[in-house]
């Protein structure tokens, strides 16, 4: 059986999800693929968008938003291979857009999960169990609970 060429193995991966240029490369790369091939096939499938960081950055933004703050979303795109500035070009796109109704989610869901019925007259206990659940998700705790706690959100 013939070897079949890193055009159709980036192919047969893209069919089942988004990858980035990076995991495309480290993968032909385990995979013994010569350099120049893989190159010319990520270029190939960037020239059709069947490949795109970019795309990329913002399912995973938009598949997050809610549940992560955007340290947690950059870290994860980090991990990817993707730099930086794309990261940022791209949050400021697409975040801004859907972060307010999301951290309007955000709040309902913590005040349900903590009975919080006033952000203004929390208990420690509970403030400090709001600013875990908020921190560990990528938020600024005190940032968010001041927000709340004003209503000028």
């Amino acid at each position: 059986m013939p070897k079949s060429s890193c055009q159709d193995y980036f192919l047969r991966l893209l069919s089942r999800r988004e990858y980035t240029a990076w995991e495309l490369r480290r993968k032909a790369q385990d995979k013994g693929y010569e350099s120049q091939e893989i190159t010319e096939a990520i270029d190939y499938l960037q020239s059709k968008d069947y490949q795109s960081d970019k795309r990329f950055i913002e399912d995973l933004i938009s598949s997050s938003q809610g549940k992560y703050g955007k340290p947690v979303i950059m870290n994860k795109c980090l991990q990817k291979g993707i730099s930086r500035d794309l990261f940022a070009e791209v949050w400021s796109e697409t975040a801004e857009d859907l972060q307010i109704d999301q951290l309007e989610d955000l709040k309902a869901k913590a005040m349900r999960k903590y009975k919080i019925t006033d952000f203004n007259d929390l208990d420690p206990k509970t403030k400090n169990k709001l600013c875990n659940f908020l921190s560990y998700r990528g938020f600024n705790p005190f940032e968010l609970i001041q927000q709340w706690s004003s209503d000028s959100f």
